[in-house]
C-alpha cells in the first residue's frame, strides 16, 4: 500500500472543506441579503395615495403616477421627481434609514390642499 504525504492529506482536506461550503451556501439566500422596495404613488388632486405607507429601511423606489388632470411632483428625504403632467409616471428612488419621513407635492398650494403625508421607515 502507497503512503500519502501529510501534505497531499492536507490539501485534499482543504479541498473537501471548501467545496462543502460552497455547496452548502448554494441557493440560500444570505439573511442580510436585501431587496429593494418599491412603493406605488398615485397623484391626483389633491392627495396621494401610496401602495405602502411603512417600509423596511434602505433603497426605496417610489413609482409616482399622475392620475390627475394637473402637474403634481413628489419630494420625499430631499429628494423630488420632476413635474409630472397628467397621465405620466416617474421614479425616484431614496435610500432611508429608521423614521418617520415627511413627503408633499410641491408646487403651488398643493400640499395645502392636502398633497401631503408621513412614510414610516422601520
Amino acid at each position: 500500500m502507497k503512503r500519502m504525504s501529510i501534505a497531499a492529506v492536507l490539501a485534499a482536506l482543504a479541498l473537501t472543506v471548501v467545496a462543502v461550503g460552497v455547496f452548502a451556501g448554494a441557493g440560500s439566500a444570505s439573511p442580510r441579503a436585501t431587496t429593494a422596495t418599491t412603493v406605488a404613488v398615485a397623484a391626483s388632486e389633491f392627495k396621494f395615495v401610496l401602495s405602502k405607507k411603512v417600509v423596511p429601511k434602505g433603497a426605496v423606489t417610489f413609482v409616482v403616477k399622475n392620475k390627475g388632470k394637473v402637474p403634481h411632483d413628489f419630494k420625499i428625504h430631499g429628494k423630488k421627481t420632476k413635474t409630472i403632467a397628467p397621465g405620466a409616471s416617474a421614479k425616484l428612488k431614496v435610500v432611508f434609514a429608521k423614521g418617520k419621513y415627511p413627503y408633499l407635492c410641491t408646487l403651488p398650494g398643493h400640499a395645502a390642499a392636502g398633497m401631503k403625508g408621513v412614510l414610516t421607515v422601520k
